[in-house]
C-alpha cells in the first residue's frame, strides 16, 4: 500500500489515530433542532470507543457483521468507527431500501446487529425479522420504545475492560474485511462487494497524495453512506483531519446549507450541478439575444482565463478587465450558491455533460469528474485542478493501472483499491476478477495523454435491428440539460430506431405551466401540446449532435417522474433500465406502432 503519511494501520485504529493527531479540531458539524453543532476528533473517539465497548460487552465478535440502516448523519460515522474498533465488519444499507431489500442485505451478509435510524427503519427490519436467523440485536439512533438506543449500547460497555478493545484493534490485519457494500443493483439482486482495510486506506492515501482533501478543509456530505463514493469521501476526510458537514436530512435544503456552511470540498452526483445549470439556461432563454451571446462569451472567457492562470501565464490587461466584469455579473453569483469557499467538487457515479463542467469551471467552481465503482473502492481515475480535460474522467490515481480490452473496449483495472471478492458469490467473483484485473463492464477509450473517456456500459449498449451499436448515456445527458426534463431513457435494442421515455421536472415545469395558464398537474401536462413542443425542441437540439442512425426518432412523456421509491432509480439516481423498460413496455411498443 502506497500510504504517504503516518496514520492508522487499519480502520480499527482510525478514531484513535485521528484524535491523537487532530484532537480538539472539529471533526463534524451537524444539525440538531435547527442549529449547527460540532464534534471534535477527541469527542468522536470517546463516543466511538463507548459504543465499541458496548459491542464487545453484548458479544459482538471480531469478523461479525454490523449493519447500519440510516441516512447520512454523524451517528452513522460513530457507529461505523465503533464497529471497526471492535473488529467487526461494517455493512451499510440504503435507507431508501424496501423491507425486502434490507432483508436481502442483512440475510446474505449474516448480520448479527443492525443500527437503524428511526422507527421507520426499525419497522422494515421487523417485517423481515423472521427471515434473519443470524440477527440478534436491533439498536436505534433516534430512540423509541421499539428498540434499544445507542445510549443503551454505550451503557452496556461502561466499566468493561478496555484492554479487550486494544487487543482486538491490534489483531485486525490490513487484508481483513473492513466493509461489505452491496451494489445498488440496476440488474438482479445486489452483490456484496468485499473491501478490505487496505482497500479503504489506499484511497485515503491517494486523496492525500493528490491534494484533493487536506487538514482544515470542510467537506459537505449529503450522499448516502451506503454508497462507496460517499463512504470513501468520509473516510478520507476524517482520516486527513478535515471537517465533515452532515446535511440536515432534507435534500431540498442542500443549496441553503451549502451557503450556510461554506464547504471547501463537495462530493456529489451530477444531478445537483445539472439542476443549477438548467436554471441558468432557463434564465438565459428568457433574456435577449444580446444577453444570451454575452453569457456564452462569459463562459468561454472564464474557461480561457482560469486555464491561463493555472498554467501560470500573465493575463493581458484587456482580458483581465473583461474577466473582472464577468465575475461581477455572473461568476461570483454562482460561487455564492456553494458558499463562496469551494475549492473543488468531485462528480461521480453517473455521466455529466462537458458543457456543465465548463460552465462551473468558468465561474470558479471547478467540478472535477472522476470515475470508479464499488469494486474499486469508489475511485480509479480523477480529474484534478492541475490535470483535467473536459469530457474525460481524468487520469488514473496513484497505484492504479488501467487498460482497454482489445476485444470489446471494456475498461480493466488493477491496483490496491480493487476489491477482494463478492461475498458468498465465487462465481461472480471469478467472472469479474480475471488474472488480477477487474473487468468493470464499462466501455472506454484512453487518449495519448492517459485521460480516460467513458463511452458506454456493456449492459446498456443498444443494438438496433440494423446492427448499429448505440451508447445511450450521451444523448440522454444532453436531453437532461433542458431544465424541464428530469429523466430521459433511450430505448431501441433490436428495434428499427431509437426512441425515448421522458419525465418532467415538477420544480421547473409547474411554475412554467402556471405562467402559460396550463394545468398544475403532471399527468395533464404530459399530454399538453405546449409541453410536447418544449421536449421536441430539446430533442432537436440534442439530435443535431449525432448521426442520423443515432438520433432519437420518437418520444413519450410519462405521467410522473421516475423515483427511488418505485424501484426505477438507484439511491444515487441511476436509472434501472430493465425495470423501466419492463414497466413501460406498452408505451415503448406504441412508439413503434
Amino acid at each position: 500500500m502506497s500510504e504517504t503519511r503516518s496514520g492508522p494501520r487499519t480502520l480499527a485504529e482510525l478514531a484513535g489515530a485521528t484524535a491523537d493527531q487532530f484532537g480538539d479540531q472539529v471533526a463534524a458539524r451537524y444539525q440538531r433542532e435547527g442549529e449547527w453543532r460540532e464534534l471534535t476528533f477527541e469527542q468522536a473517539r470517546t463516543r466511538a470507543e463507548e459504543l465499541a465497548l458496548g459491542l464487545v460487552a453484548i458479544g459482538i465478535a471480531p469478523g461479525d457483521r454490523v449493519a447500519i440502516l440510516s441516512n447520512t448523519r454523524v451517528e452513522w460515522t460513530l457507529a461505523s468507527l465503533a464497529a471497526s474498533a471492535a473488529g467487526a465488519v461494517v455493512v451499510p444499507v440504503y435507507p431508501t431500501n424496501a423491507a425486502s431489500e434490507c432483508g436481502w442485505v442483512l440475510g446474505d451478509s449474516g448480520t448479527r446487529l443492525v443500527v437503524c435510524e428511526d422507527a421507520e427503519q426499525v419497522a422494515k427490519i421487523q417485517q423481515v425479522r423472521s427471515q434473519l436467523p443470524a440477527l440478534e440485536h436491533v439498536f436505534v439512533i433516534d430512540g423509541y420504545d421499539g428498540a434499544q438506543s445507542l445510549d443503551q449500547l454505550a451503557a452496556a460497555g461502561a466499566g468493561h475492560d478496555r484492554s479487550e478493545l486494544t487487543r482486538r484493534q491490534a489483531a485486525v490485519a490490513i487484508d481483513d474485511i473492513y466493509t461489505i457494500i452491496y451494489t445498488s443493483g440496476t440488474t438482479g439482486p445486489p452483490k456484496g462487494t468485499v473491501l478490505t482495510h487496505a482497500n479503504a486506506l489506499s484511497v485515503s492515501a491517494k486523496v492525500s497524495q493528490l491534494g484533493i482533501i487536506a487538514a482544515g478543509d470542510t467537506l459537505y456530505l449529503y450522499l448516502p453512506l451506503a454508497h462507496a463514493f460517499a463512504l470513501a469521501s468520509l473516510l478520507a476526510a476524517h482520516g486527513l483531519g478535515a471537517t465533515v458537514v452532515y446535511f440536515g436530512g432534507d435534500t431540498k435544503q442542500i443549496l441553503q446549507e451549502l451557503i450556510e456552511t461554506k464547504p471547501t470540498y463537495l462530493p456529489s452526483v451530477p444531478r445537483v450541478f445539472e439542476k443549477l445549470y438548467g436554471a441558468a439556461l432557463k434564465l438565459q432563454a428568457q433574456s435577449s439575444e444580446e444577453d444570451q451571446e454575452r453569457f456564452a462569451k462569459a463562459i468561454a472567457l472564464g474557461v480561457d482565463v482560469r486555464q491561463r492562470l493555472a498554467r501560470g501565464e500573465q493575463i493581458p490587461a484587456a482580458l483581465q478587465q473583461a474577466f473582472e466584469q464577468a465575475d461581477e455579473r455572473l461568476y461570483q453569483r454562482v460561487r455564492g450558491l456553494f458558499g463562496g469557499q469551494l475549492k473543488q467538487a468531485i462528480t461521480g457515479a453517473a455521466p455529466i455533460a462537458p458543457e456543465i463542467l465548463e460552465f462551473f469551471y468558468a465561474c470558479g467552481v471547478p467540478v472535477m469528474e472522476g470515475w470508479g465503482m464499488t469494486e474499486t473502492t469508489a475511485v480509479a481515475t480523477v480529474c484534478t485542478l492541475e490535470d483535467f480535460r473536459f469530457g474525460t474522467v481524468g487520469r488514473t490515481m496513484p497505484g492504479v493501472e488501467i487498460r482497454i480490452a482489445d476485444s470489446d473496449g471494456e475498461i480493466l483495472v488493477r491496483g490496491d483499491n480493487v476489491f477482494r471478492e463478492y461475498w458468498n458469490n465465487p462465481e461472480a467473483t471469478a467472472e469479474t476478477l480475471i488474472d488480477g484485473w477487474l473487468h468493470t463492464g464499462d466501455i472506454g477509450e484512453l487518449d495519448d495523454d492517459g485521460y480516460l473517456k467513458i463511452t458506454g456500459r456493456k449492459k446498456d449498449i443498444i443494438i438496433t435491428a440494423g446492427g448499429k451499436n448505440l451508447a445511450p448515456a450521451n444523448i440522454e445527458n444532453e436531453l437532461k440539460q433542458s431544465p424541464f426534463i428530469s429523466q430521459a431513457v433511450m430505448h431501441g435494442d433490436r428495434r428499427p430506431y431509437p426512441v425515448a421515455l421522458i419525465t418532467l421536472d415538477p420544480e421547473e415545469i409547474l411554475p412554467w405551466a402556471a405562467e402559460q395558464g396550463l394545468p398544475q398537474d403532471l399527468e395533464q401536462l404530459a399530454d399538453a401540446d405546449q409541453v410536447v413542443a418544449l421536449v421536441q425542441a430539446a430533442l432537436d437540439r440534442a439530435n443535431a449532435n449525432y448521426a442520423q442512425v443515432e438520433q432519437i426518432k420518437r418520444f413519450a412523456i410519462l405521467k410522473r417522474d421516475l423515483s427511488i421509491e418505485d424501484g426505477e432509480l438507484t439511491p444515487t439516481l441511476k436509472v434501472k433500465r430493465t425495470v423501466v423498460n419492463d414497466r413501460y413496455a406498452e408505451v415503448l411498443d406504441a412508439l413503434y406502432g
